[in-house]
């Protein structure tokens, strides 16, 4: 089968042997989004070797439940021990042996097929498209921070990026009627936001606003957006961090503790949170999809999605 993968930060569409089910099910990849973590990666990110990719919808072929074959499933990214405290919990996301699709110990998505421990599998309802149901894992990432932190409709909330995960953060926060603002520097990319009636500014003139936020989610993943973050809450106010920062950030650690912000971080959601929300309609998703390569266009398709204003970029198998 085909398989984009990388290795010592070589990234190329190879051509491998199946994945055998060992126990878990096997599912053929109908669509997988490309997402910044893939990017990343293939620069070196997390030292991860193998296909990379964890946004996918697609069809089981092999499975010990029989009533999951031939449906069309997503998959939550975290596979735990099984054994430890947490897993038994039923919450393997911080399984102290877990490894995690397309980013720790387990290949990816963006291939032909893949493998994923039954327990992780969620049917997709009818109603949900393909390219809408690979957007299930950035969007329960974005639902993952009612998890975190309880947002009512109250708090005065930033959110700072305006990047995929940027917008379904914000999209996921207007829905609880909380006054909301989304700071970003792509018009492009703000007007998204714009026409679903979300507050969009530029980081220079968001500064005017500094200390009125109850909470900003920092979803840029850069160290600039980690500065506005911190000038824009009130004392005693809450940043959710969102995105994993790609290089060393420096903090005032003195200004935290004088204005007792609280800092939280936030990685993965639960999938049928997300699901929810793509049955309702109540989320764009079909405005954050850029373009749609072949598989075995996968390293041009990944340059593409690397390139300033480009949202998502899907990888379809078959063509």
């Amino acid at each position: 089968m085909l398989a984009l993968r990388v290795d010592n930060k070589r990234l190329a569409v190879r051509k491998i042997a199946k994945p055998a089910a060992d126990g878990e099910a096997l599912i053929r990849v109908l669509l997988s989004g490309i997402c910044n973590t893939d990017l990343e990666i293939a620069r070196g990110y997390a030292g991860f070797k193998g296909t990379i990719g964890h946004e996918f919808v697609g069809v089981v072929e092999e499975s010990s439940n029989q009533k999951l074959v031939g449906k069309r499933v997503v998959g939550e990214i975290n596979a735990g021990c099984g054994e430890c405290a947490l897993c038994r919990a039923g919450d393997p996301r911080h399984c102290p042996n877990h490894t995690v699709l397309g980013i720790v110990g387990r290949d990816g998505a963006h291939a032909e097929l893949l493998r994923l421990p039954v327990e992780n599998l969620l049917p997709v309802p009818n109603k949900i498209t393909d390219e809408h149901a690979v957007f299930t894992e950035p969007l329960a990432a974005a639902c993952g921070i009612h998890e975190r932190a309880k947002i009512t409709k109250t708090d005065r909330v930033a959110v700072i990026g305006d990047g995929k995960l940027g917008l379904l953060c914000a999209q996921v926060v207007s829905l609880t009627g909380a006054p909301l603002l989304l700071v970003g520097k792509h018009e492009s990319k703000l007007r998204i936001a714009k026409r679903l009636g979300i507050e969009t500014t530029t980081p220079a003139k968001a500064t005017a606003r500094n200390g009125t936020f109850d909470v900003v989610i920092e979803a840029s993943g850069a160290a600039p957006g980690f500065e506005l973050a911190l000038n824009l809450l009130r004392p005693k106010g809450r940043l959710i961090l969102k995105s994993t920062f790609n290089a060393p950030t420096t903090m005032n650690a003195s200004r935290i503790v004088v204005d007792e912000i609280s800092i939280i971080g936030s990685r993965c959601g639960r999938f049928q949170p997300a699901l929810d929300l793509l049955s309702r309609g109540a989320v764009d998703v079909e405005s954050l999809i850029s373009e749609e390569y072949r598989l075995s266009e996968g390293v041009h398709a990944m340059e593409r999605a690397g390139q300033r204003g480009v949202l998502k970029v899907l990888l379809r198998p078959s063509a």
